[in-house]
C-alpha cells in the first residue's frame, strides 16, 4: 500500500508514504523479513539525494536475486559472489553512478570474499550494502561462514562446532583494516531506534561514494525467520540477544574523521 493514514482532530493525515525510488508491488519474502526494510531504507535515501536516474544497483544470487524488481532505479543481476566485480566495471565505466551491490553474507563471505577484499583493497568507488543474518537463507538454512558458535542450521543441527568447522568472519573488521577502504560501519535492525540509525549509515556511506573518496561498506544485523524456526518478533530479539554482542556495532572506520577501528 502507497499510504496508510491516520487521524488528528479530524482530520485525515498521511502516517505513511511509499518512496519514490521503490515500485508498488508485493515483494517474494517470507513474512518478517528485514529485506523489505533495507529496501526502503535505500530508496529513500535515494529519494533524499534525488539520484534516483543516476542509481545502479548490483544484486547478485541470494534471497534479494530479484531485488531489482523492487526499485525504479536501474539494477543488475550478477552471478554468486560476484557482485563487486561486476560493480566495479559499472562504475569505472560510468564515475558519475551511484553503484552499489547488495550483498548477503552466504554471497558476501564466502564465495564472494575475494572479491569484496580485493574491491576494497583496491580502493573502488563503490558500496557494498551487506545483509548478514548468519545464515544461508535461499538455499534452506545452511550454516555460513557468519554463524554464530553453537548457532543450528541444517547443516549444523548440534549447533556450530568451532574446533571443527572454526570459527565465523567479522567482515567490518575485517575489510577496515584496508587502506583502500573509506568507511566501514556495522548496525542492526532489530527495533526503531537502530533502523533508523541503520539508514543515516546508508547515506553517509552513498555520499562518501558520490565525494569520491574509496570503497564504503554497511553491514545490517538482520534476521530470517523461516530458517531459524522463529516468529518474527523472537527473530528481532534474537538478533539483540546473539548477534549485537558477538558483531558489535559502531564506526569501524571513517577515514573522513581519522576512526579506524572501534
Amino acid at each position: 500500500m502507497a499510504r496508510l493514514c491516520r487521524k488528528v482532530m479530524g482530520k485525515i493525515m498521511p502516517k505513511f508514504t511509499r518512496a519514490k525510488a521503490l515500485e508498488d508491488k508485493q515483494t517474494h519474502y517470507c513474512p518478517g523479513c528485514t529485506h523489505g526494510v533495507i529496501h526502503r531504507l535505500i530508496a529513500e535515501v535515494i529519494d533524499e539525494m534525488d539520484i534516483e536516474g543516476n542509481t545502479v544497483g548490483v544484486f547478485p544470487v541470494g534471497c534479494a536475486v530479484l531485488g531489482y524488481q523492487y526499485v525504479k532505479f536501474d539494477g543488475v543481476q550478477a552471478s554468486h559472489g560476484r557482485a563487486p566485480a561486476a560493480a566495479t566495471g559499472i562504475k569505472r565505466a560510468k564515475p558519475d553512478r551511484l553503484v552499489f551491490t547488495y550483498q548477503g553474507d552466504g554471497d558476501l563471505a564466502a564465495i564472494g570474499t575475494g572479491e569484496v577484499v580485493h574491491a576494497a583493497a583496491r580502493g573502488e568507488n563503490i558500496t557494498t550494502i551487506f545483509v548478514n543474518n548468519t545464515i544461508y537463507g535461499m538455499t534452506g538454512g545452511q550454516m555460513a561462514p557468519t554463524t554464530l558458535p553453537g548457532q543450528k542450521t541444517q547443516t549444523s543441527p548440534f549447533g556450530r562446532d568451532t574446533d571443527k568447522v572454526g570459527f565465523p568472519i567479522r567482515i567490518c573488521e575485517l575489510l577496515s583494516t584496508l587502506d583502500g577502504v573509506a568507511y566501514a560501519e556495522r548496525v542492526s535492525l532489530h527495533d526503531v531506534k537502530h533502523i533508523n540509525a541503520a539508514k543515516k549509515a546508508i547515506k553517509k556511506a552513498f555520499e562518501i561514494q558520490m565525494e569520491g573518496k574509496g570503497f564504503s561498506i554497511v553491514e545490517l544485523l538482520s534476521n530470517c525467520p523461516t530458517n531459524w524456526a522463529m516468529t518474527p518478533p523472537d527473530s528481532l530479539k534474537w538478533i539483540k540477544e546473539n548477534m549485537v554482542p558477538y558483531y558489535p556495532l559502531g564506526v569501524y572506520k571513517d577515514a573522513e574523521k581519522g576512526v579506524t577501528q572501534r
